[in-house]
């Protein structure tokens, strides 16, 4: 069945007229009755009386025609979606962003689009890199801001987005806050308020531990800021942040070190599944980010 077919004999049910359904439709009168023809042959039943007089809808026409409206309302909608698709009026984004750093560098590139294409639909998740990259790779993600970056030959694209030192937090009155820059070494005996496990960044840091021959005393679990900080300010522990992180710490308990070598570092890039169908609205908030972010 031709959706043509349905809007030929829609019309001409409208006006009860070949005729008349020619000219509204531009269509040549012979072409009109051959469609009909063949719907009328495809369902089995007569859809029209045809007299010398008038032409009048059978019963079965009338029951065609009700759901022929159907059927043709359903599909206007369906293209007048699919161009605003194209248009990106409309369309959905899932983003996986880790927690603590996600928001600090992704915020102003979301308004940014929002600004552009504000009836695109962005649902952001907060997890960590492994669940980014398990979300991206399984199709539950459309994109991901992710800690460390797959190596290349991977299964994901990949955009590199900035590269950030952490830097160490502690209290004021801790006997490290004095200094102008410390050594991952002298963190040897500190009780260490750090991220989950499922954060790229804990291994990192439990990595870097490693090298420094000492095994981190762990206190604390978080994947929230304010509390890692709430922690370090109650005197608990201290923390490991990206710099661009501590630029914004307004907090006169809190005192912020950098290393004196860049320890560890901070990866963010932007990736998604290579060899998948993108939505335009996912390919221009790729594109968007390109302009953004890359530095």
């Amino acid at each position: 069945m031709d959706i043509r077919h349905l809007e030929y004999f829609s019309e001409v049910a409208e006006q009860l007229s070949f005729t008349k359904a020619s000219q509204t439709l531009h269509v040549s009168q012979p072409s009109i009755s051959k469609a009909i023809k063949n719907l009328e042959g495809e369902l089995g039943v007569p859809l029209f009386y045809r007299s010398s007089k008038q032409l009048e809808l059978t019963d079965a026409g009338k029951a065609v025609l009700m759901n022929a409206k159907k059927v043709l309302e359903a599909f206007k909608n369906l293209t007048l979606e699919l161009t605003d698709l194209m248009d990106l009026k409309s369309g959905e984004i899932r983003i996986g962003i880790p927690p603590i750093v996600g928001a600090a560098f992704f915020s102003k590139l979301i308004s940014q689009y929002k600004e552009k294409y504000p009836l695109v639909k962005i649902t952001l998740t907060e997890v960590g890199t492994k669940k980014i990259k398990q979300g991206v790779e399984e199709g539950s993600l459309d994109i991901g801001l992710i800690c460390t970056l797959p190596a290349q030959g991977s299964s994901f694209e990949i955009i590199n987005v900035i590269k950030d030192p952490l830097m160490l937090i502690v209290h004021r009155d801790h006997a490290l806050a004095s200094k102008k820059e410390v050594h991952f070494s002298q963190l040897k005996n500190e009780p260490f308020i750090l991220y989950r496990k499922d954060f790229t960044l804990y291994d990192l840091i439990i990595e870097e531990c490693s090298k420094n021959n000492f095994q981190p005393n762990i206190v604390c679990e978080s994947s929230q800021k304010d509390f890692l900080l709430g922690m370090v300010e109650g005197k608990m522990g201290i923390a490991l942040l990206p710099s661009k992180i501590c630029e914004n710490i307004n907090n006169k308990e809190i005192s912020v070190l950098p290393f004196q070598k860049s320890a560890v570092d901070l990866e963010l890039g932007l990736i998604w599944k290579k060899d998948k169908y993108l939505s335009f609205a996912v390919r221009e908030f790729i594109s968007t980010s390109q302009q953004f972010l890359v530095i």
